[in-house]
């Protein structure tokens, strides 16, 4: 007796080796059991459906249409409640019992961060990880629009959820603090936060929709000079002049820009120039972000950098002291069959996506860091016009309007499509794998 009985839900080894290429109609593979049917032993073949990605793609593009309002209100409480790195503890909760509420089991804190949480649903390969920021900057607030970052993670993590019982595996949200100055996600990343993901995404809020994008290792150096205080008109030779030791320094950058490569970048502010201009400084300090392509690239530049505030202090003979931060961002290696998924989720949202990648103009996050470890995207989708930036008051006002709402709800709606494509797409995965494997390409 012959049966052919269409089921959604089956076993992980079989969906596994169906073939799920395209956008297509389910179609079926014949699976053939034996079951024991009216008391007989019968061979039968069972048939079960694919989930159909344009249909599971419109469930989550619903979903997240009927979390709007939420994810909206989410968002603006997040920038109207600008909190800096690791304090952010009223978004931190906030997202928390969002996740909560739809079903999420939520570890807080996670990583030994009192401010990084981790949302889980599921317990199956394969695994998706959409990274929720919500750190904003001082004195500009959301000025780089981390409160779209967190909702329209969040809002993609719940959209996934409701689709798992058809595609299998399972979804986390990780909120992932202090983006913007201490590398909350290389802290993480070293502590094992995103070992078991197979696809890790957020997207950022910019003035243009691209899904390859890339971003430059980076590490801060701080700097003293210490030297000797004296009346700087009636005894300037008895001092030793910090700030003197400082803009010698600040010169010798400027000369080793015109040395470097275009990628390069060097800049930094005093944040100690003395206390009265009739007095000699003993003590002046300074700020510096050092970035490169890549992580060779960087350290012969640290290298570079460091003998030119060596040079200020032979100068003057003051005494250099100098310090690297504990974290160091590494570039951002995008998947690029990931991306490219990514890309036609969001053409098919009625975005125009930008074909090209460049590495001019570009900033350093701690993304790069959870690239190094796990296949990542970090696109951009454009929340303003071309020619405002980040980190600027326009771009903050942006991350509230109608626009930034509008590129919430499509980034949320993007990842989920593209999460979509992870969970029921084998050879993706496999591709993915692969693309993750090769070795990094260096000048």
């Amino acid at each position: 007796m012959q049966f052919s009985l269409p089921i959604m839900i089956y076993p992980a080894d079989i969906r596994d080796n169906l073939s799920l290429t395209g956008l297509t109609r389910p179609t079926y593979n014949q699976v053939s059991r034996r079951i024991l049917l009216f008391g007989l032993d019968t061979q039968t073949d069972i048939a079960p459906m694919i989930p159909n990605r344009d249909e599971l793609k419109t469930q989550v593009i619903a979903a997240v249409e009927a979390e709007r309002n939420e994810l909206v209100d989410l968002s603006l409480r997040i920038h109207e409640n600008p909190e800096e790195g690791f304090q952010e503890e009223k978004a931190c909760g906030w997202l928390c019992a969002y996740l909560q509420e739809r079903g999420f089991a939520v570890e807080r804190p996670y990583c030994q961060l009192a401010t990084a949480f981790r949302a889980s649903s599921g317990d199956e390969r394969p695994r998706v990880g959409f990274l929720a920021e919500y750190d904003a900057l001082p004195g500009l607030g959301h000025a780089c629009g981390h409160n779209l970052i967190a909702a329209s993670s969040v809002g993609a993590a719940v959209a996934v959820r409701g689709v798992l019982a058809a595609t299998g595996g399972s979804v986390v949200a990780i909120g992932t603090p202090a983006e913007e100055v201490y590398g909350g996600k290389a802290i993480m990343a070293g502590r094992g936060a995103f070992d078991d993901l197979d696809a890790a995404m957020l997207f950022h809020p910019g003035s243009r929709n691209a899904v390859i994008t890339s971003a430059l290792a980076c590490i801060e150096l701080d700097v003293e000079y210490f030297g000797r205080e004296s009346h700087a008109s009636t005894r300037p030779e008895a001092g030793i002049n910090a700030l003197d030791a400082l803009i010698i320094s600040f010169t010798a950058i400027n000369a080793l820009r015109q040395q470097i490569k275009d990628s390069d970048r060097i800049h930094g502010i005093i944040t100690d120039g003395g206390k009265a201009p009739n007095v000699i400084p003993a003590h002046s300090a300074a700020s510096f972000l050092i970035r490169a392509k890549d992580e060779p690239s960087l350290e012969n530049l640290k290298q570079r950098a460091l003998s030119c505030f060596q040079a200020g202090a032979q100068a003057t003979g003051a005494q250099l002291e100098f310090r690297w931060a504990d974290v160091q961002y590494a570039p951002l290696r995008p998947n690029i069959p990931l991306a490219e998924a990514c890309g036609a989720n969001l053409e098919q949202l009625g975005r125009q996506v930008d074909k090209v990648s460049t590495l001019r103009g570009l900033g350093s996050t701690d993304m790069g860091n959870v690239s190094a470890v796990v296949p990542a995207i970090h696109p951009n989708i454009a929340i303003a016009p071309r020619g405002v930036a980040i980190h600027t008051p326009e771009f903050a006002q942006f991350a509230a309007s109608e626009e930034g709402h509008r590129g919430l709800l499509d980034a949320a709606k993007a990842l989920a499509m593209t999460a979509v494509d992870v969970l029921v797409d084998k050879d993706l995965r496999r591709r993915m794998r692969e693309e993750f494997g090769k070795p990094v390409q260096l000048d």
